[in-house]
């Protein structure tokens, strides 16, 4: 991706780094921003990955990241102690050698004058080619390679970063209505719902039917069935599934849940 390079956002994956996270000593806030931000950007999250400090797994992952051709949002592992590994893993991955760039050495020498040195310069270490995220918190840059996006652990630098890369380097999806309806069918279990949810996913190839069982008291079963997809695929999907469940003789809640992602409206969703 070149400085004037611009892809289509469609699905996208998190890739959450730290030992702290993992060993509970933080807590982490990515995740849920992350579902409604790109929710109310119609764009859906592929996968969550959480990893420690391990550079060989993060060099393994991130490798897996760019043969994919995913585009990845990386948190955490970019300051200038040891522990931080993201800089050198993406190198790397990539192919590259890590070297001083120029622009970020220069806004981190505007930033801090001679507080730069010796050590907030490290963060200046980034892999060959790398293009930068500016970062309005404290100068000190993210970057990219390729469409791995590498951003701060802190969420207050990150999201405004990771909204800067979404609206200068990407095309958002398109403007399609997405729903998503679902209603509780009483009595059922599972296993007997399974040819249903095929044939109508079969019917409806473009749109998602899914099932999630729990138990309604702890003693009886209740299926969630939900479907979703564009408007017009997730209303005769739903009435099909519905049908369907009855004539297998279970009950349905007359109560349905309808969910809708809005059409973007150029509103501001950054939090």
């Amino acid at each position: 991706m070149d400085n004037n390079e611009r892809f289509d956002l469609q699905r996208i994956g998190l890739l959450i780094i730290g030992d702290e996270l993992l060993l509970g000593r933080r807590e982490d806030k990515h995740v849920p921003r992350a579902r409604e931000y790109f929710s109310a950007v119609n764009v859906d999250i592929s996968w969550i990955w959480f990893a420690g400090d391990d550079m060989n797994l993060l060099v393994d992952l991130l490798r897996m990241i760019r043969s994919r051709g995913d585009d990845c949002f990386s948190f955490g592992g970019i300051g200038a102690t040891p522990d931080d590994r993201t800089r050198q893993a993406m190198a790397e991955a990539f192919d590259t050698r890590i070297i001083r760039h120029p622009e970020a050495v220069a806004l981190i020498e505007h930033q801090f004058g001679d507080g730069a040195y010796p050590n907030r310069i490290l963060m200046a270490e980034l892999p060959e080619g790398a293009m930068l995220i500016p970062n309005a918190h404290n100068n000190i840059p993210g970057f990219s390679c390729g469409r791995v996006h590498c951003l701060p652990g802190f969420p207050e630098m990150a999201w405004p970063m990771l909204d800067w890369v979404v609206k200068n380097r990407y095309r958002v999806g398109d403007n399609r209505r997405v729903e998503l309806v679902s209603f509780i069918v009483n009595g059922a279990k599972e296993s007997e719902l399974v040819q249903l949810l095929t044939a109508c996913q079969n019917r409806f190839p473009a749109a998602s039917f899914s099932s999630l069982p729990r138990f309604s008291d702890g003693t009886s079963w209740q299926i969630e069935l939900a479907v979703r997809g564009a408007a017009e695929d997730v209303a005769a999907g739903a009435k099909l599934l519905e049908e369907g469940v009855r004539r297998l003789g279970f009950q349905v809640d007359s109560k349905q849940n309808r969910m809708v992602k809005q059409e973007k409206t150029g509103s501001d969703p950054r939090f």
